[in-house]
């Protein structure tokens, strides 16, 4: 019997939304999206603006993450 091999070959990607198309995009951030953030924040020596998002907050950790090196 044969079985289709692309369906078992998913693109993990494809899996990750975009911070904009969350449908709790606008809630605050989380608790750990906060620690996280302030940590980041303290490494390279930046700014965290108060009343993010939780998707702000993602975009923010992400951009900290490339200045710190930490998202490699």
């Amino acid at each position: 019997m044969m079985t289709d091999q692309t369906s078992d070959q998913s693109n993990p990607q494809g899996a990750v939304k975009d911070p904009d198309e969350w449908v709790t995009g606008a809630e605050p951030p989380t608790a750990a999206q906060e620690s996280y953030l302030a940590t980041l924040a303290r490494e390279a020596d930046a700014e965290v603006p108060e009343g993010l998002t939780k998707a702000e907050a993602s975009k923010r950790i992400d951009e900290l993450q490339e200045e710190t090196g930490r998202g490699q």
